[in-house]
């Protein structure tokens, strides 16, 4: 049986915390390679955060760095290009994927020596995307979450998809807000994409709960060509 599609707009506004999403698939008519990424907050430290612009991708910064009190788990590059490859993650593990492809590795094999994060109660899951513009298009997500409520060991979770028009998969680190913070669960959920970056952008923004919200960055990389073309918000700004 087909999975069923979901409204992304839906899910987002199902769930007032979300935490971090990437969001992976393929625009309706099959033109674009098409990916997001957005962070929330909750705690000052958090929200104080804008995505910036580099060579090859974006990283996160401080809006205030006089405010900033702990960079260790929110300042990193989501979003790194090697090539004909894209990685996208909610941590520094974006680097040991880059490093690891770099060395001929593979993706599976860089998020092994990685785990959850290190913010006991919560242990927010690290979660990270592949996308693979080489030989056609694909694209792989990963999840590595906590294996009980007490951080003892690490489960990875790694999906691999054959990309549909129209269709992408959604995976975002909290199942809601709480204390603790509830993970994730499940597998990521396939969600409907269309072809016009700035309706996918704005619905994706719209969506997101107004308080805790920070930033999003939505990609469209044309197939043929290789050309891309991106939108970027901050709330601070």
């Amino acid at each position: 049986m087909a999975s069923m599609i979901n409204d992304l707009s839906e899910l987002l506004k199902a769930n007032e915390y979300p935490g971090r999403g990437i969001v992976a698939g393929r625009s309706s008519g099959g033109k674009h390679a098409v990916f997001a990424y957005f962070i929330m907050g909750r705690s000052e430290n958090s929200r104080n955060r804008v995505f910036s612009e580099t060579d090859d991708g974006i990283r996160t910064e401080a809006f205030d760095p006089s405010k900033m009190t702990d960079p260790s788990l929110i300042i990193y590059h989501p979003v790194r290009q090697l090539g004909s490859r894209v990685i996208v993650t909610n941590g520094d593990q974006t680097d040991t994927i880059r490093d690891c492809l770099l060395n001929g590795e593979s993706f599976e094999k860089a998020l092994e020596s990685r785990c959850f994060e290190p913010d006991e109660p919560n242990y927010t899951p690290r979660i990270s995307a592949l996308l693979d513009l080489s030989n056609g298009y694909s694209y792989k997500m990963s999840i590595l979450k906590a294996a009980d409520r007490f951080g003892i060991g690490c489960n990875r979770f790694t999906f691999s998809y054959a990309p549909v028009a129209g269709v992408g998969h959604f995976l975002h680190t909290y199942d809601g807000d709480g204390s603790p913070l509830p993970s994730f669960s499940g597998e990521p959920k396939a969600v409907s994409i269309g072809s016009d970056i700035d309706e996918f952008f704005e619905l994706i923004w719209d969506s997101l709960n107004a308080e805790n919200k920070v930033s999003l960055y939505v990609r469209f990389i044309e197939l043929e060509s290789g050309k891309s073309e991106y939108r970027i918000i901050n709330k601070n700004c």
